[in-house]
């Protein structure tokens, strides 16, 4: 398993990371079946939000009553979960008393007294920075948590909180797949005339991210679009699983390798974030940490998936 650094921390973590959004109703064999596999191909680092679960606190709960995990077995996971969504809204909160509750929420859950990363999920168009830098202040004096980060958020967005936050951002977790690349694709077909993919939709933010030291985070990394199934096997997609297919048979890992190594292929060291909750997909998954894609197998990656490159 490849170890990236977290953002410009001297924390090293597996470019693959164990997203636990979907165990809510599964039971304490399965989820400790699935952290075991995670575990054994070198996924140590675990991804969480408040929202995640069947109530608030859910799928946190789930973990921590299944897992069990004694004061050394906890040092050996980097735990990581989001604070900001209010559920009965939906609508978004970054106000110092919603993320200071949400906090302690998740550290009752967890059965942990720190986080290692916590993530402001989504923004909040009626953010107020001083807030959030009150928050985060007091959470990190306290040791409550260690490191911050954001989700889905825009470069202006990061510096907007940057003007008030004096922790460093470590992590910005986007939707990213081969057939979801808005984030890479639009800088091939810049100035472009006619053509979608020139048009910018995130103000340059994955070579935002790579000068500031924020590590990417790609979650939904099989997922066609907008939670509308993977491209894996569909027939929607003939000619990427085409592809796929070939240089799964070239590298002996299954195609769910390929479709992540096209992501833990790109210079920023980005992680893969892993949504499924079958163990098979999770270690096939994890074989893609470190597959050397050449730059030609990367572009006819791309062809495939139907960009343009010029």
């Amino acid at each position: 398993m490849k170890t990236i650094p977290l953002g410009g921390t001297d924390l090293a973590v597996p470019n693959i990371v164990l997203g636990l959004m979907r165990i809510p109703d599964m039971t304490d064999d399965a989820v400790r079946e699935l952290v075991r596999t995670a575990r054994d191909a070198g996924i140590d680092f675990i991804d969480h939000a408040d929202v995640y679960g069947n109530e608030l606190h859910g799928c946190e709960r789930r973990f921590a009553e299944a897992m069990q995990l004694t004061p050394s077995q906890r040092d050996e996971v980097t735990i990581q979960t989001k604070a900001g969504i209010v559920r009965e809204g939906p609508y978004f909160d970054f106000s110092y008393e919603h993320i200071i509750e949400s906090v302690e929420g998740s550290l009752e859950a967890l059965g942990t007294d720190r986080i290692d990363v916590l993530l402001l999920h989504r923004p909040d168009a009626l953010v107020e920075p001083d807030e959030v830098a009150r928050a985060f202040d007091e959470l990190e004096a306290s040791g409550k948590v260690l490191r911050f980060g954001v989700s889905n958020q825009t470069p202006a967005q990061i510096e907007l909180l940057k003007k008030s936050v004096r922790q460093p951002i470590v992590a910005n977790q986007l939707q990213l797949s081969v057939t979801h690349a808005p984030l890479v694709m639009q800088g091939l077909a810049a100035n472009m005339q006619g053509l979608d993919q020139s048009i910018s939709r995130d103000s340059g933010l994955l070579d935002y991210c790579r000068l500031n030291d924020i590590t990417v985070q790609a979650w939904s990394p099989f997922q066609a679009g907008f939670f509308t199934g993977t491209f894996l096997g569909s027939p929607d997609y003939p000619e990427l699983n085409e592809v796929i297919d070939g240089l799964a048979a070239q590298y002996d890992v299954p195609p769910i390798a390929i479709a992540t190594a096209w992501i833990t292929r790109h210079p920023a060291n980005m992680q893969v974030v892993l949504g499924t909750t079958t163990p098979e997909r999770v270690a096939g998954a994890a074989q893609g940490s470190d597959i050397p894609l050449t730059r030609a197998e990367w572009y006819e990656l791309v062809r495939a998936a139907g960009y343009r490159v010029p």
